[in-house]
Parts: C-alpha cells; structure tokens; sequence
C-alpha cells in the first residue's frame, strides 16, 4: 500500500454554505439560502491547484438545487475533484429520520448532485458526523462505495455544550440537536478505516473511513480544529499537528483529514459567523497556517481522493 514510498492517506473537504451554519446555530435568515461559495470555492480551487492537490468535495444537495449555486459546484468537477453526498438539507439530526426520510434525504441530494456536476456521488457524509444503521443499510443499499460519517472522539459532548451557550435555539430546536458532534460512546469507534460489519459480525461491502482522530488519544486533528489551537499558539498548534501523524504512521493509520469552507475564509470577508471558533483570524493568516499543515500531511502521506484512497485501502482490510 506504498505510493512513492510514503503510505496513502485521505483529504476532504465539506462544503457547508453560510445558510447551513446559520441553520443549525438557529439565526435567523437562512431560509433565503445566503451563500459564500462564490468566493470560497473559486479560492479553494486555485489553493489546491497550485499544491497539485486532488481532494473530495462534499457537496449539500440543497446548494446544488440553487441555480446561484451551479457555476461554483460545476467548477469542482471541472477541476478534477472527486464529489461527494453531503445530505440534501443539511440536518445535523440525521440519525432520527425515519428509514423514508434517510432514503429520500440521500437520494434527492444524489440526483440533483448528479444533475448539476455530471458526477453521481458514491461518497457520503453524515451532516455534523450524524449516522445511524439505517443510513449504512441505505447507503449500501445504493450502491456506495464509502461512508465517512464517524469522528471516533470522547469530546463531543463539550463541543455540543459549547454550541449550545453560543446558539439561540428553543427548547423544542435543542432537543432535535442533543446528539450534535456525538456521544461520548463515539470515543470507542474505530480510528482505522474498516468494512462495516453486520450484528453477527459479517463483513459488509461499505467501507467507514472517519474522520481521523489522534490515534491512542482521540482528540480531533482536522484542520478547523488546528486553526483554533493557532488562535492561542501557531507552534503549539503545528506541533500538535506533527505528533498525530507521527503517531498515525507510528500506529500504521491511514488518516483522512477534513477542511471546511472557513477555514479558507477569515474574519475581513464574512461577519455573520463571528461566533465561530478562529473567526477571529483573518483569510491570510488561515491560509498560510493551512498551507504549513498541508505541506506537513504531505511530507508523511500521499493523499489522494476518498474514492481513490477507498479502491486503494480496500483489499487491505
């Protein structure tokens, strides 16, 4: 499993719009679908072609439905990306749909993705790492390759605790939120990519790829969360960083690690998501702090595409 001497890893991006944030923060307004992907995707785009990075892009099939929304979601493909389902709505809460919910919520986003992209998605993630058996039995099901919904992490409950004293939400909003970012159970899932299994242990053809932890500790290691270490120190925050990949290569982990939409965008291009852990940064300092953690990823893996990374792992699981 050696690509150029270094072992494969993963690289993603969701591409959760300023409507989806303001949804689930509760803020008023997000019915009109404000969007940003105008001016983040076009910088993306250039970020990573000129680091002659290949990623997968997961794309919210409400945004695709969004004529505003075409040019910038065509460009993805265009440029050589992989696309992935993100969900239609974007609903954190997925995990309490009904079957007929999660059925029409993937396949909706699914056809206007395909639709809009030429690509059909074979890829999916869970909004806020939501998942449940009935999104896998669906998902394998449709024939997709992967699910990348886990974040096998023991804090998800104070990063819950936090949105919640920064949010304003009713009661009633609150209580379809109270599995946001997980349990503490999610801190036993598995950090290595693996078949899913059935109940009596079999293996099923949907292979898991999480969103990678720090393997032993399972702390969160994805780029968001390195940007807000660097709000305190930028060493500290660059250190932690190496020291999970040491410890991923270490361990034998092929990380997948996850960016977002504001970690490309900064405090002098968008105000509404001020209460946002680093928004406090300007563009400039979070694109260069990406662009030393994507070098550094690069210096121990070879990172390819999920569905790349997925056909290459699979016949070592």
């Amino acid at each position: 499993m050696q690509t150029k001497s270094k072992p494969c890893a993963s690289l993603s991006l969701d591409l959760d719009n300023l409507w989806s944030y303001m949804k689930t923060h509760g803020d008023a307004g997000w019915e009109s679908f404000p969007s940003y992907l105008d001016v983040v995707v076009p910088r993306v785009l250039k970020f990573l072609k000129e680091r002659n990075l290949q990623i997968t892009f997961f794309v919210v099939g409400q945004d695709a439905a969004l004529e505003k929304n075409h040019a910038a979601l065509k460009s993805l493909a265009e440029a050589g990306h992989e696309i992935g389902n993100h969900s239609f709505n974007h609903e954190p809460w997925l995990q309490k749909y009904s079957a007929e919910q999660v059925e029409t919520e993937i396949a909706q986003a699914e056809e206007i993705i395909e639709k809009v992209t030429g690509e059909k998605p074979i890829g999916f993630r869970g909004p806020g790492f939501s998942v449940s058996d009935t999104v896998i039995a669906i998902l394998k099901r449709r024939g997709y390759l992967y699910d990348a919904s886990t974040l096998p992490t023991y804090i998800g409950p104070l990063a819950r605790l936090y949105y919640f004293m920064t949010a304003k939400l009713k009661a009633e909003e609150m209580s379809k939120r109270d599995n946001l970012f997980g349990s503490v159970r999610d801190g036993f899932r598995p950090v290595r990519t693996h078949f899913w299994r059935t109940e009596d242990g079999k293996k099923q053809e949907l292979i898991e790829i999480p969103v990678t932890t720090m393997p032993v500790f399972k702390i969160p290691i994805h780029v968001s969360y390195i940007i807000y270490i660097a709000t305190y120190s930028p060493a500290l925050a660059l250190f932690y960083f190496r020291v999970a990949l040491w410890l991923c290569r270490l361990t034998g982990t092929h990380p997948s690690l996850l960016l977002h939409p504001l970690d490309f965008l900064g405090c002098d291009d968008i105000k509404e998501l001020a209460f946002f852990p680093a928004m406090n940064l300007s563009k400039d300092k979070k694109l260069k702090l990406v662009d030393e953690v994507l070098r550094m990823y690069a210096s121990y893996f070879n990172i390819l595409p999920m569905q790349k990374y997925a056909n290459t792992i699979k016949a070592f699981l």
